[in-house]
């Protein structure tokens, strides 16, 4: 039977938890905090997020050499800006042949550096070994075992099959690709452009104007993706397109909630208060993925928009007068 390590007890990484050992993959859970880890073991629910999912009994613990232990499949499910110094400490406790599978979407603050890039500098495993998941796929909808589909993609294609195979169930469908480019700059960009969406929702404005959004949004996103290397058809599949849509319109989208707290008059303090304290990944992300952007002379003024808002004090009327004001061009 395959073996997979789950580190990170927050929302994804429960739900994902949940589908791999639906899927027949024996799992263990690794929470930050050994009160969690107990609740886990013994009411199989977690007591911070999903609280009312009933799990099915999958081992739970606080000491990440005992959740590593002879795993197969080391689930990376921790956000990207603490991803790094939680693998410098696990490092040396995963196996020699184990897949190391990332559910964080994000870009690394000062290096720029996407997840895959961040786990094989932390831990120096080959490429091949290294895999990323993204799609539509909002946790709760997961854990109640509503239909989803997601993308797992893999330089080594086999290993993303046997990634594949470790996931799928009758209600979880993982499709495979080699584009981890693609998939990663999808899956980090996408909650970027969630937070305007939110904000425009938050201001009382209409599907007309989520609709521009999300579509330029995701013009942004095939541009900053092509320099770097990704294939447009994954960012027109589910890794693109399909988080992208999910993201920006759902109410169950942390990114979404936080940017509609802000629309509505809020601050970035009472923002984070409306997504229960959950990280919206975009908020940080923003600044990064707009340092990236810069770097390699790619236009992406919504991704502007939003870091100037959380980070330079510019109000959100200020921002969209700027975004209306911008030169009109063919498209």
């Amino acid at each position: 039977m395959t073996r997979a390590a789950v580190m990170g007890a927050g929302s994804w990484g429960t739900a994902f938890a949940k589908v791999l050992a639906d899927a027949g993959t024996e799992v263990t859970i690794w929470a930050r905090r050994p009160e969690v880890a107990e609740v886990l073991n013994t009411e199989h629910r977690n007591p911070s997020y999903l609280t009312d999912i009933q799990l099915p009994p999958i081992a739970a613990t606080h000491d990440p050499a005992v959740a590593l232990d002879g795993a197969d499949i080391v689930v990376l499910a921790v956000p990207s800006q603490s991803l790094r110094p939680n693998l410098g400490a696990w490092k040396g406790l995963i196996g020699p042949d184990a897949s190391l599978l990332s559910l964080a979407k994000g870009i690394e603050t000062g290096t720029l550096l996407r997840v895959s890039e961040v786990v094989g500098e932390v831990t120096g495993v080959d490429a091949s070994r290294i895999a990323v998941l993204s799609g539509p796929n909002l946790a709760r909808e997961i854990a109640v075992c509503q239909p989803a589909a997601t993308v797992i993609a893999c330089s080594d294609a086999d290993r993303a099959v046997a990634l594949q195979q470790a996931c799928a169930t009758g209600y979880f469908r993982p499709y495979t690709n080699t584009d981890v480019i693609g998939c990663e700059i999808g899956g980090a960009s996408k909650n970027v452009i969630a937070l305007a969406c939110g904000i425009a929702s938050g201001m009382g404005l209409g599907d007309n104007t989520v609709a521009s959004i999300i579509t330029r949004g995701l013009a942004e996103i095939i541009r900053l993706g092509v320099v770097l290397g990704a294939e447009p058809a994954t960012l027109a599949g589910l890794a693109g397109v399909g988080d992208l849509v999910a993201t920006c319109t759902s109410p169950l989208s942390r990114n979404r909630s936080f940017g509609h707290a802000l629309g509505a008059g809020g601050s970035m303090e009472s923002a984070q208060e409306a997504t229960n304290g959950q990280v919206a990944e975009g908020v940080k992300s923003c600044t990064s993925i707009r340092a990236l952007a810069v770097k390699h002379e790619v236009d992406m003024p919504l991704t502007t928009a939003v870091h100037q808002v959380c980070h330079e004090g510019l109000s959100v009327l200020e921002a969209i007068a700027n975004l209306l004001g911008r030169r009109i061009k063919p498209e």
